[in-house]
């Protein structure tokens, strides 16, 4: 059976389910519409979100355009709040980390951003358990582009074959198999925990299985 030493992380809609709609509702509460303005604005120039999450825009770049869309009707730190309360935690996942963490070097790779981690989930508890963060504006790369996963081989130091990754999106999960790593697309807890299982990957009070 294939023996794996690090086992990486998404972090949206896996170790943290996240809803936009959240963002429309609270932008509506200050003025009716504004939330649909806001969410047309993200949907048809999806380009400025995916430059941020790659750190093409600065903090203060994206902050601007996005005051604009807006009509400069929320101040900055409104729009911070609401920009970044999305997210919950799968806490049921969040409990195995610390048993993984007994046998396996832990790697969040994320597509995010600067707002979302500073005010939205840098200071959840379960992060403390990962060794490493490859965030995406941090690094100038986003999934599925190659760049991204060297980077976490090159902290590692570990041959592809040994590390076991899980993701939401499968574009995701096919770019870091065709580099040699075990990957698959995260559908629920139980199937994780099911596949972990079946790969022989300690999750279960230190237990396989």
């Amino acid at each position: 059976m294939q023996k794996y030493s690090v086992i990486v992380f998404d972090l949206g809609n896996v170790l943290l389910p996240f809803d936009y709609d959240k963002v429309i509702r609270g932008f509506d509460q200050i003025e009716n519409g504004l939330g649909s303005k806001f969410a047309d604005y993200y949907k048809n120039n999806y380009d400025v979100h995916r430059k941020f999450e790659r750190g093409e825009y600065t903090v203060e770049q994206f902050t601007e355009i996005m005051l604009d869309v807006l009509e400069h009707k929320v101040s900055k730190e409104t729009f911070y709040e609401i920009y970044s309360k999305i997210f919950e935690v799968n806490e049921r996942l969040a409990a195995v980390l610390p048993i993984l963490k007994k046998n396996y070097r832990l790697i969040l790779l994320s597509n995010t951003n600067a707002i979302h981690k500073e005010h939205g989930w840098e200071n959840y508890g379960f992060i403390r358990y990962f060794d490493k963060m490859v965030l995406s504006h941090e690094v100038g790369a986003v999934k599925p582009e190659e760049k991204i996963y060297r980077v976490v081989e090159a902290f590692t130091q570990k041959a592809p074959r040994e590390h076991f990754y899980v993701d939401d999106i499968s574009e995701y999960v096919s770019a870091a198999k065709k580099l040699g790593w075990t990957a698959i697309q995260f559908v629920g807890n139980e199937n994780l925990f099911d596949e972990f299982t079946q790969k022989g990957i300690k999750w279960n009070d230190g237990i396989a299985g």
